[in-house]
């Protein structure tokens, strides 16, 4: 969809003046998380496709804002950043087979890239907004600790911040269970290999890169949203690019 074009002439036709309707999506996704069957679905698959394009446009509109912010995302689509509605089941003793929630991850690199992206999630009681990465093999990891050692002074003007503080502290929080955080999975001690002594420790013993925020349901009505999300999510990006500048090099 922006395939080709440059940032500059692709912001001349900027975003939709018609916002999405969030309110739609989440009575759609309240139904589905009632009623999470395929006779019930196959019922009210229409609701589902104007639930679907409702939250295609909205990420059709966050994508063009954050395409003005970081221009590396331009060759996404909608396509390329949403995620199939239907769940896995194999291998879980859920066999619900509808997700209750939306979700897209905006990467440069595509959705699977081990490099950190945007997140935008809407469930009824649990939207949020999340930057960076959720996983990395222990070589990448060690990659990163040693970057964020050997350049302290860079790390920390990108996560000692007022907003960064304001956004993602988590009090000890680990996993989506609290209101937001930094990091969804923390070792216990320091990693091997690290001074134990370090005076950022903390930053260490995480396990991902990924700092998220949570929402009220009302966040996305209007259109104020998109303003509020880039705020987070232009808060966050010197981690993610702090982060990325040393993950690109294995991918």
């Amino acid at each position: 969809m922006f395939g080709g074009l440059d940032n500059s002439s692709y912001l001349c036709g900027r975003i939709s003046k018609t916002t999405m309707d969030s309110k739609r999506i989440l009575n759609f996704l309240k139904a589905v998380m009632a009623n999470n069957n395929r006779p019930w679905f196959q019922a009210h698959r229409a609701d589902y496709d104007a639930a679907r394009a409702e939250f295609e446009r909205g990420v059709q509109q966050a994508l063009e804002r954050i395409i003005s912010f970081d221009p590396s995302v331009v060759t996404q689509s909608v396509k390329d950043c949403t995620y199939r509605f239907y769940r896995d089941t194999r291998f879980s003793p859920d066999k619900s087979p509808y997700k209750n929630h939306f979700g897209a991850y905006i990467n440069a690199h595509g959705k699977k890239a081990l490099r950190g992206g945007y997140y935008i999630h809407l469930e009824p009681g649990g939207c949020l907004l999340a930057v960076g990465n959720y996983w990395l093999p222990t070589n990448i990891l060690t990659a990163c600790r040693n970057e964020m050692m050997g350049n302290e002074a860079a790390w920390l003007r990108c996560v000692d911040t007022p907003d960064f503080h304001r956004y993602f502290d988590d009090d000890g929080i680990t996993g989506w269970e609290g209101p937001q955080g930094f990091g969804l999975t923390k070792l216990k001690t320091c990693p091997a290999g690290f001074p134990r002594d370090y005076a950022h420790v903390g930053y260490l013993r995480l396990k991902d890169y990924c700092a998220w925020h949570r929402v009220a349901d009302s966040f996305f009505e209007g259109d104020g949203w998109l303003d509020e999300m880039e705020h987070v999510f232009r808060t966050a990006k010197p981690m993610m690019d702090f982060m990325n500048s040393v993950i690109d090099d294995y991918e």
